[in-house]
């Protein structure tokens, strides 16, 4: 094994803010496990939606973070400042600037840097390529070393082969133990079943069927729902919109109730294999998770026995009809444990650098 210590630019949405940015805490783990590792990264960073005004952390020991203006000239000063590193990383929906950032990226490609697309949301990627054939990007994907995604197994592997990827590997999101683990219940959670996420469009249908209804039929539970987005929706008198909820509350958030709900935006779950980050974090707090049906939940967890498993809200309301609090405490057991066995952002970081390493072995990169 190749030992070498990488030094890594990522160019991403944010590092030190989840303000509607749902890959936050998915580029946490992974970036907090590679530096366990020894591993060096700067995370690159738009000034952009709001987010440095909403941060939910400082900027941590085990990364450099670069906020950079959201102007094409600021862009250009940090892609000079990653031509140091030994692998460039794009992620997908920066924000700012991303067809500019796909392209350029590519011109720090040398034999001695890989330049790396990490794909933290595919189904969204594919279908803009699918559907516009004059997509800059249906060029550049060959041109990548490697194309990374946090989720969708076979059906996006596939995908990014035929669009000519010379490899496409799935890095799984998981637990991040150093931030989500169980703690002491907190009263204004308190409820029958929780749901967290963002409003958006390919979600918005499945959180009617998911937790509407089930909402509507269950009049004499109480629901909570949290996210951004959410004010203006009508929703029954049983459910309490809550708003944004920051990372330092997610712990508690998903230890409180009952169970917990997993709604997949419809996109994830029509490539399954994408179990949201949220799915991990509240299985690492030891929550009783309940989720939609998607292909591939039984790669992470075992129906009935570490997840619950609904294919329409009538069965999210038959659960949870059925579902006592002992039913629900060894549920959320089984979920933590398997969790912090196969799950976590070790394992990621692990299965990542044997990734980079054998590639650099393969392409007998100068320094390998």
């Amino acid at each position: 094994m190749n030992d070498k210590k990488l030094r890594i630019a990522f160019f991403g949405s944010s590092l030190v803010s989840a303000y509607w940015n749902g890959a936050a805490t998915y580029y946490r783990g992974i970036v907090r496990a590679l530096s366990e590792r020894g591993h060096h990264v700067t995370f690159y960073e738009p000034d952009a939606y709001d987010r440095q005004q909403n941060r939910d952390m400082d900027d941590p020991d085990w990364a450099k973070v670069v906020v950079y203006e959201a102007t094409e000239a600021a862009v250009y000063s940090c892609l000079e400042q990653a031509a140091g590193a030994d692998m460039v990383v794009k992620a997908s929906g920066v924000g700012v600037f991303d067809e500019l950032l796909e392209r350029e990226v590519l011109k720090l490609q040398t034999p001695e840097r890989l330049v790396v697309f990490w794909d933290v949301d595919a189904p969204a990627t594919l279908d803009r390529v699918h559907h516009n054939p004059h997509d800059q990007f249906h060029r550049l994907i060959p041109q990548y070393d490697m194309i990374l995604t946090y989720g969708g197994g076979d059906p996006v592997v596939n995908a990014y082969e035929a669009l000519g990827a010379k490899q496409c590997v799935p890095i799984y999101n998981a637990l991040d133990t150093s931030t989500h683990f169980p703690v002491a219940p907190d009263p204004k959670f308190a409820c029958d079943l929780a749901f967290l996420g963002n409003r958006l469009p390919d979600r918005e249908a499945r959180v009617d069927e998911f937790f509407l209804k089930p909402a509507a039929l269950e009049l004499n539970r109480k629901f909570i729902i949290g996210g951004s987005g959410w004010g203006d929706r009508q929703m029954p008198d049983n459910v309490r919109y809550i708003g944004h909820v920051y990372t330092n509350d997610h712990n508690a958030f998903n230890c409180t109730p009952k169970a917990v709900l997993n709604i997949s935006r419809e996109s994830m779950a029509r490539y399954g294999f994408s179990p949201a980050t949220r799915v991990f974090e509240a299985a690492g707090a030891g929550a009783c998770i309940i989720t939609d049906y998607w292909e591939g939940i039984d790669f992470f967890f075992v129906p009935g026995q570490e997840i619950l498993v609904a294919r329409n809200g009538a069965e999210v309301a038959e659960i949870l009809a059925d579902l006592t609090a002992e039913k629900a405490k060894k549920i959320g057991e089984s979920a933590y444990a398997k969790v912090l066995s196969a799950h976590t952002y070790s394992h990621r970081a692990a299965q990542l650098e044997v990734l980079l390493y054998n590639y650099i072995r393969k392409s007998n990169a100068a320094w390998a």
